[in-house]
């Protein structure tokens, strides 16, 4: 399977279990693993054969910074649902939530959720 890619997309939300992360918010970073067939975009060098990603990042970030979780999983479930709904040539999504500024007690370099969906039978 061909897959477009996205990394580092910032988002700032309020997810978290915590009162104070959603009432002050945070950063979100989210990197993407879109798998969908290729072949007749790259044959026909024509945007309407693929997946606009510039779209893709915008839908991300509506969700991301759109309604309050407590979880990040929640959130990243949330992502692959829109996504597989405004995007019916994705037939496989990877998405890393990552984020930075979690309340761990410990220094840490980072921490996140990676869900891999594939898209159910139509």
């Amino acid at each position: 399977m061909d897959e477009i890619f996205i990394r580092g997309l910032v988002c700032y939300g309020y997810h978290g279990v915590f009162p104070e992360e959603r009432r002050l918010g945070q950063r979100f970073i989210v990197h993407l693993r879109l798998g969908l067939n290729l072949a007749s975009a790259a044959a026909a060098d024509n945007l309407e054969q693929s997946v606009d990603y510039g779209a893709v990042c915008q839908t991300v970030q509506r969700v991301v910074e759109g309604e309050p979780q407590q979880l990040i999983e929640r959130v990243a479930e949330r992502v692959c649902e829109t996504l597989f709904t405004q995007f019916p040539k994705l037939e496989q999504i990877e998405v890393e939530v990552v984020k930075p500024g979690a309340p761990i007690p410990v220094p840490f370099a980072e921490v996140g959720v990676r869900l891999v969906r594939q898209r159910t039978a139509r």
